[in-house]
């Protein structure tokens, strides 16, 4: 596959991306990078620090090994979804490719919005520590103060940031629990269950690390018990409006759907259908594009919530076994031995692929959003982390 070069305006400055030819054409980009005014706008403080770093001979060959990375190796995995790459919240790469849905064959853009899986989970982590800063609720509340009967003792809210309160997994235990799996169960009706049946601990509190999207539905639900809001209320009155992040949203399974949702397919193409799991929310279950998501990264520099708060979202809480790589709150992390740290979270749900890195030392942003199922996603961070000069990193997942 052969690529071209295409003119960009970004912020009324003239830049060149480079794209390969059989992926969807691009529109207006402008609205991917914040402007001034906006309570995401960071950096870079100027025009001239913008056109610096998209006229720099580095950053031009930046965009040519990451168009040729796309269109010869990505692409040719069958690649469906969205790719952007910004340094200091300028896009130097940004990329669609396949279609909404292959039903209809609406083609990806820019408006394009897939299910976050568990990237989700940062949001959910920060509207508790919003909350926290309002005062309204303490990392060490344990669970027994919003739900008196809950049966697991010890568990604190902390606990359930940092996938330390050894709970058992909801996604394993509800099949035998939950009779009518036609009906989409709600965060309320499975804590329910877990009150009536007590599904056993994977180990005792704060012991060690276990990823858990049960901590995530439980602070869902905090959410909504603190804040009076339903989640997705609470999301959109927080974040999603004063960030301008217009095509953001949270899942209603039994509502229309949006403009531009995209359908989670299998690897084959075919649709993937909802579950009843699909009703529960926290650990998953926001939609949102590549370009909204560089808006939420850059406001996490911005002072949407406060210097210590983020301070301590970044800081490891697991460290029984050695390694770089730990949890903080709402985020995983990457911790070098020369202190460089890298901060992000992956996603996989149903048949959407996310990724979603922060290298925080540069203010370097990478996001992949894919809604037909493809480990290759996951695969391509190593060579794109090289390209961007953070070296080639560990093994990749999903979650």
């Amino acid at each position: 596959m052969k690529a071209f070069f295409y003119i960009l305006t970004i912020s009324g400055i003239t830049a060149y991306s480079v794209t390969g030819c059989q992926s969807n054409s691009a529109r207006d980009r402008s609205s991917s990078v914040p402007k001034k005014g906006d309570p995401a706008y960071v950096l870079p403080e100027s025009e001239k620090e913008k056109e610096a770093i998209l006229n720099a001979p580095r950053t031009k060959q930046q965009q040519a090994e990451l168009a040729d990375f796309f269109s010869h190796k990505l692409l040719r995995t069958g690649f469906n979804g969205a790719v952007l790459v910004a340094k200091k919240g300028v896009v130097i790469f940004e990329q669609y490719h396949g279609v909404e849905d292959f039903r209809s064959k609406m083609l990806i853009n820019e408006n394009s919005s897939f299910q976050l899986a568990s990237v989700s989970k940062t949001f959910t982590a920060m509207g508790i520590l919003r909350l926290m800063e309002r005062g309204q609720i303490n990392l060490e509340d344990t669970l027994q103060k919003f739900y008196p009967d809950f049966p697991y003792m010890g568990i604190t809210v902390k606990m359930l940031l940092n996938h330390r309160s050894g709970l058992p997994n909801y996604l394993y235990f509800c099949d035998s629990l939950w009779r009518d799996h036609e009906t989409f169960m709600t965060n309320e009706e499975l804590i329910r269950l877990m009150i009536q049946h007590k599904p056993p601990m994977q180990h005792q509190p704060d012991t060690h690390f276990q990823y858990c999207n049960t901590n995530y539905m439980l602070l869902g639900a905090l959410i909504e018990k603190i804040s009076g809001e339903k989640y997705a209320d609470f999301m959109k009155h927080t974040f999603f409006e004063p960030l301008g992040m217009t095509n953001t949203f949270v899942f209603d399974p039994t509502g229309t759907p949006r403009p531009h949702q995209t359908v989670s397919h299998k690897f084959n193409g075919k649709a993937e259908p909802d579950t009843y799991f699909d009703g529960v929310i926290g650990d998953k279950g926001i939609y949102s594009t590549a370009q909204d998501m560089l808006k939420w990264d850059q406001a996490l520099y911005s002072g949407i919530l406060k210097p210590e708060t983020l301070q301590a979202a970044y800081t490891p809480y697991s460290n029984e076994k050695p390694g770089i790589r730990n949890y903080g709150l709402g985020w995983r992390l990457m911790i070098y031995p020369d202190s460089t740290k890298i901060v992000y979270h992956n996603g996989w749900w149903h048949g959407n692929n996310t990724v979603f890195y922060r290298f925080v030392q540069d203010t370097s942003t990478l996001i992949i959003l894919g809604n037909k199922y493809d480990r290759a996603i996951y695969q391509a961070i190593q060579p794109i982390r090289a390209i961007l000069g953070h070296g080639d990193g560990e093994d990749e997942y999903e979650e």
